[in-house]
């Protein structure tokens, strides 16, 4: 049996880093493939513009500067290998501390 090609490679709760761009995020949800507007999708330059039969994450994102929440496809992120906790303000709403280099899931909050 042929694997799914929109088999999620990360996980909730896994930080991840873009290989281009400077952020590193949070995954919070998984998309088996693209979902987001055609608008979204018409934006990203031709040349770079991701597959839409892979997963794409929704990511507690963070920069320097700035943060936000991305969208971004799979074939886009790696693993962050800082071991290092985000400081996004939206974290603690859905996840627990910070251990092992991932966050935990939280049931049950406010």
């Amino acid at each position: 049996m042929r694997k799914s090609s929109t088999t999620a490679k990360y996980n909730l709760g896994q930080v991840l880093c873009h290989r281009e761009h400077t952020f590193r995020g949070v995954v919070f949800d998984v998309d088996p493939e693209f979902a987001n507007t055609e608008e979204w999708y018409e934006s990203i330059p031709e040349e770079s513009r991701p597959s839409r039969d892979q997963p794409f994450y929704h990511l507690y994102a963070e920069t320097e500067a700035t943060y936000y929440v991305a969208y971004v496809s799979e074939q886009n992120l790696v693993p962050d290998a800082s071991g290092e906790p985000l400081d996004h303000p939206e974290v603690p709403e859905m996840f627990g501390e910070f251990q092992d280099g991932r966050y935990p899931l939280q049931f049950g909050l406010n």
